[in-house]
């Protein structure tokens, strides 16, 4: 039995959450943060030609740290991995988070994806101890809250 030894080089990696600029929002005194997270969408998505997925990560307060541009997709589905979303929040220390995208067809309705995204996305959340407090569509003219419509339950988050 040979007792030789072989040296094997490991990787070391860092990770670093890099700051790509900001996105200036006005919000009423009294809003709340997922009024503050619908108007940033809202400004975000405006004139978007494709669907987009992002993440607005919260502090302990519910204040807004940042969002991150999970995915850009195609004219009407966008892929996204639950990994890709609380990668990007646990680097960002989030203690929560609100999901958002838009439906570049102007009608925010929830598709069936939409909805069986979500409750994914709540599961994980809530293993992972990063609870997801509203997945927020915006259409042209409006948007429509998730939580609102029941797919997030209040003792899930």
């Amino acid at each position: 039995m040979s007792t030789a030894l072989q040296q094997y080089i490991v990787p070391r990696y860092r990770l670093a959450l890099v700051r790509e600029g900001e996105h200036p929002a006005m919000f009423p005194a009294a809003c709340t943060c997922t009024e503050k997270a619908q108007l940033i969408c809202e400004e975000y998505f405006r004139g978007l030609d494709r669907e987009h997925l992002i993440m607005l990560a919260l502090d302990a307060k519910n204040g807004i740290i940042g969002f991150h541009t999970v995915s850009i997709g195609t004219l009407d589905s966008s892929l996204c991995h639950p990994r890709e979303i609380f990668k990007a929040a646990f680097l960002m220390n989030a203690a929560r988070i609100i999901l958002a995208h838009n439906h570049p067809s102007g009608d925010p309705t929830p598709s069936d994806g939409d909805i069986i995204l979500t409750k994914r996305l709540v599961k994980a959340g809530i293993l992972l101890g990063v609870p997801v407090l509203d997945h927020i569509i915006v259409g042209e003219y409006r948007s429509v809250s998730l939580a609102e419509y029941g797919y997030i339950r209040e003792e899930e988050t």
